[in-house]
This record gives structure tokens, sequence and C-alpha cells, in this order.
């Protein structure tokens, strides 16, 4: 007879939003509900289609530029940070400013202004056009480079080549910058680094998890939206253990024939991610493959919390005065 048994899936853990997220999903969620909309948001919040999304519907309102808000208006940076040009156009427009800027993205930049200060140039591991590294460069214009790859690292020009620090996008694959930096130690035996990573810990801890996942899971599907840095690596990570990978965010995108003749499915979502579009997802893998008997798989998390900044600090005690 046939095997009738339910298929397993393995639901990952950690998974899913990050401290930074949650702290950053928060403080528009206040804004909204004490100042009211519009709320300016510059960028997107997180890079995740349904946060967005929900927000655009409550009445926040997404541009690319400073220079897109009304002077005088609420505006929020985004997690992923922004440069001090930014910051300075945001002044001279007298725009009320509230910093979503993830302390941990904060933290590279201090590590920037830091090595700059000390006479280094800087060498930033990362992914060209992403926001968190636009906002990087721009915080040490003329003294730093991008570096993309590990062919990058080898032909990448210095001033001196022994004055030469390195820092890291915070949500790049652990092995690929392991690559570049290595490279970028044997041709510069004297490079600068950081005390300690600057990969963030959500981004260390969900690629760790998504690598053994793969080795018992055949497809892994991982929840997150096109435009998430760490939600890429997250996809990266499986396919290069070994297993198919897909990523997705929405239920729709799932297609019946990724799921052919595995018997274990892997279920993980990047640090942007909601877990209610993660359950949903899940629903729909069980409408495509049947029941499904679901392990979660891994340790989750230390609570992790940041204190909001003080901008929406002050601008709540204003409201109640």
């Amino acid at each position: 007879m046939p095997d009738t048994s339910p298929r397993k899936l393995l639901l990952a853990n950690p998974r899913g939003f990050c401290a930074g997220v949650d702290r950053a999903i928060d403080i528009i969620d206040q804004l909204l509900e004490s100042h009211g909309p519009p709320v300016y948001v510059r960028k997107e919040i997180v890079h995740n289609r349904e946060v967005v999304e929900g927000f655009r519907a409550r009445g926040a309102i997404f541009v690319d530029e400073v220079e897109h808000v009304p002077d005088g208006a609420l505006l929020v940076f985004s997690a992923h940070g922004v440069s001090p040009e930014v910051r300075r156009d945001a002044q001279a427009r007298r725009l009320h400013v509230v910093d979503a800027t993830c302390p941990l993205v904060a933290k590279v930049h201090i590590e920037a202004l830091r090595f700059a200060r000390e006479g280094l140039f800087l060498l930033l591991v990362g992914h060209r056009n992403h926001d968190e590294v636009a906002g990087t460069l721009g915080h040490v214009p003329g003294g730093i480079a991008l570096v993309e790859s590990v062919v990058a690292a080898e032909t990448v020009h210095v001033p001196d080549p022994e004055r030469v620090a390195v820092i890291t996008q915070t949500t790049l694959s652990l092995d690929d910058a392991r690559g570049i930096i290595e490279a970028l130690k044997r041709r510069f035996p004297k490079l600068r680094e950081p005390a300690r990573s600057d990969i963030c810990y959500a981004t260390q801890n969900r690629q760790t998890t998504v690598k053994l996942l793969a080795q018992h899971a055949g497809v892994v599907v991982v929840v997150g939206s096109e435009n998430s840095s760490n939600s890429q690596r997250l996809r990266e990570c499986a396919e290069g253990a070994g297993s198919r990978s897909y990523l997705v965010d929405d239920p729709a995108q799932l297609a019946p024939e990724w799921f052919e003749g595995s018997e274990t499915i892997g279920l993980t979502a990047g640090a942007s991610s909601p877990e209610p579009l993660v359950q949903r997802i899940l629903e729909r893998l069980e409408a495509i493959c049947g029941p499904l008997h679901v392990e979660d798989f891994g340790e989750r998390e230390p609570n992790i919390t940041f204190a909001p900044p003080r901008e929406l600090v002050a601008l709540r005690a204003g409201s109640k005065t």
C-alpha cells in the first residue's frame, strides 16, 4: 500500500522579525495612533511588501527623498539608516524627524566615523544600491570604497595599504563576507576590523539555522520580499546547503511542482517578515501538499528589545501636556 502519512514541515526558529524591525514598526504604529496621518517615511520602513502596504493603508506616505516631504511635516527615517546629508536636508526643511535607524546599523556608522578620525581609509563590504549601504557610504564621503565581491577585494584601490579598515553591511551572507574579508586581509595585512562582527545577531542566527534546516528538507521556503537582503541571503544559504529554495511574500506565489518528491519541507522567514504572513504561507502549503506534520526546528532567540528613539519619547511626552 502507498504511504499516506503526512509530509513533514520543519518550522525554523528563529525566524521573522528581529529587534530592529520590531522597533521600527512600533515607531510607525505609535506615530499613526498618536499623531495621526499623514506620517511620512523616507524609503520603506523595512523591506517587506506586506508591512509597507499595511502602513500605507493606514496613512503612512513613503517617499524616496526628503524633498518630497512638505516643509514642517513629520518624517521617519527607515530602519536602514541615512547619511548625514539626508539629515541636513531634513533639518533645512524644518521637518520633525523620528529616527527609526536600527541601533546595530547605527553602530556601523559610529565605527566608520571612528576609523575615519584615526586616518584610516574604509572598505565597506556590502551590496550596491541597498538603502543601508547608501547611508553608511554617506558618513565618510571620499574616504570609503564599496567592496561587493572577492574580485573587487583583490582590485580595490586604497591611498595607503597600511592604513585601511573594513566594516560590513549588517545583513550579508556570513560565508560571502568571510571570503571577502579574508581576501582583503591577504592584500592588507594591517587591516583593522571592528571588535565585533557588523553582521547582526538576527542575520547570523537565521542563516545558521537555515543551513541546518536544508540538510533535512528537500525544499525550503523563505518568507520575504525580493528587496530584503537578509531574506535573499537565507534563500542562498538553503540553496548552498543542497536544498531547493524559494523566496515568497504572498501565498499565491507557491507552486505545487516545487514540492513534488519532497517528503520534508522547510519554512523560515527573513527578519522583516511578519509572523501572520508565515502562518498564511503555512496554510497554503497544507492546501497544496495536504495535511502536514509541523515540527519546530532550532531554538528561539532570547527576547531582545531596543529602546525607542528620543524623538519619539519627546513627541509622546508633548502629546500628554
